[in-house]
């Protein structure tokens, strides 16, 4: 009987799917704000109409370069205050850099500013509440979870996308041409064990292995671990983890083999591709047997102590770069899984912050100045810079703090595992799993509505 509503309510929620539909990544430019008067006249490649409010500074802030925003920043929000609101608090030490910025440029210059960072997913909430009025209180945001910014937030119109014309410059585009949000930086999730112990993690199928438990915060904890595994069964990911599957022994195989063929069937009614199976028998037993925790700080403590031999995990990579050394704790009581040789399988996963301008933004010019400041100064993005595993999406902003904080080396002899590979190795050679907001949108209602009715492990502590 359970198989049966599990189907029924599958096959629903597919023709939901196939009525409702999603909108591209990009930002729609020819909605208009109602506070605005402003109108300008753009070229045919981005809109054959004429825009209006906020489509119109965004399209004119497009052909401008850092400067030239810099000065209408200057103009709009000298002596008035910035209200921000970001899932990464390092927003709040990006702006008084931002400020002294445009300080060298008008020493009279001076602006207020006020960042929020809301807990528990609230972002979304406050951002759609904020969007109701005739002008908003907050001017951009830094954002996370591609899924619900495409759903909730661009195919609604509330939050708008500006490209700034050198950071297309550097990434070989140009604003109009370019598709997609912006990203400030992509950060990664990266498979790692404590290896004081015996067990050993050479396949990512391990990680899933009879009486594996890794440490994950879950997707009901951060929702980008929802897309992850969404994710996961778009082909180019599937295939990885059929790939994967062929490198295992025998008896491997043997332990997993029923779980696939049990999937073919859900892979067919959620229209999958070829391997859809495995990736939805790699998901399901993943969901069955990973140990939830809060957030990823606890987990990297659990782990780096001696006492937790052949425990694992999947976290930020970041996280060790906070390591205090002791007899019992050490980054080297853990490997990455896919720095060792002879791994095989997706190495983690990577998602971004985005950022936006509100439609009904009180200061877009100042918003404008401030994302491009981010994208395209190594002064900018440096709040977010020291982190290992956190890659600016300038090439140029990229290689620049490479060479200031030296990641690829960070661990030296010493700490191997802190030896930063790079964005260019890990979406190779370490197989990270990226997120794709279109995607994970479209298939939100399907492999989502699945993926919740999964059954979850628990610990028996409760």
């Amino acid at each position: 009987m359970k198989r049966k509503i599990v189907s029924l309510f599958l096959t629903a929620a597919m023709l939901l799917t196939g009525l409702v539909g999603c909108g591209g990544a990009s930002s729609d430019t020819n909605s208009s704000s109602t506070d605005a008067s402003t109108s300008t006249e753009v070229s045919s490649d981005k809109s054959a109409e004429e825009l209006t409010g906020i489509d119109a500074i965004i399209a004119e802030a497009e052909t401008m370069t850092l400067e030239e925003l810099a000065k209408k920043a200057i103009e709009e929000s000298n002596g008035k205050t910035f209200y921000g609101v970001g899932n990464s608090s390092r927003g709040k030490s990006a702006l008084p850099v931002f400020i002294e910025y445009l300080q060298s440029i008008d020493s009279s210059y001076n602006m207020e500013f006020e960042w929020q960072q809301p807990k528990n997913n609230k972002i979304f909430e406050q951002l759609t509440s904020d969007s109701l009025k005739s002008e908003g209180t907050f001017a951009m945001t830094l954002i996370q979870d591609g899924n619900q910014i495409q759903s909730k937030m661009v195919d609604t119109d509330i939050l708008k996308t500006f490209v700034p014309k050198e950071w297309a410059d550097a990434n070989g585009t140009t604003p109009d041409a370019y598709e997609g949000f912006l990203p400030l930086q992509t950060l990664n999730k990266v498979f790692m064990y404590n290896n004081t112990g015996s067990a050993t993690y050479d396949n990512c199928w391990d990680f899933v292995y009879e009486g594996s438990h890794p440490l994950f915060m879950g997707v009901d904890s951060e929702i980008v671990g929802k897309n992850f595994l969404m994710m996961l069964t778009e082909d180019t990911y599937a295939g990885w983890l059929k790939e994967a599957y062929d490198a295992l022994d025998a008896d491997k195989q043997a332990y997993f083999e029923p779980t696939i063929k049990a999937m073919q069937s859900d892979a067919n009614d959620l229209g999958l591709g070829a391997n859809g199976a495995y990736a939805l028998a790699w998901i399901k037993l993943w969901i069955n047997n990973y140990n939830e925790q809060t957030d990823d700080g606890p987990i990297c403590n659990t782990l780096v102590d001696a006492s937790a031999k052949d425990q694992s995990g999947l976290l930020v990579y970041s996280k060790l770069r906070s390591v205090e050394e002791s007899a019992t704790i050490s980054v080297n009581n853990i490997n990455v899984a896919a720095y060792q040789d002879g791994y095989t399988g997706i190495g983690g996963y990577g998602y971004c912050h985005y950022l936006f301008l509100t439609k009904n933004s009180p200061l877009p010019w100042t918003s404008c100045a401030f994302i491009a400041f981010m994208t395209t100064t190594e002064q900018g993005f440096d709040a977010w810079g020291k982190d290992m595993g956190g890659y600016s999406s300038n090439p140029d902003v990229a290689e620049a703090i490479e060479a200031t904080y030296h990641h690829s080396e960070g661990g030296g002899d010493e700490f191997p595992a802190k030896n930063d590979r790079g964005y260019d190795w890990w979406t190779t050679d370490g197989k990270l799993v990226l997120e794709d907001p279109t995607y994970c949108s479209d298939v939100s209602f399907t492999v989502g509505s699945w993926i919740d009715v999964q059954d979850h492990y628990s610990t028996g502590e409760e």
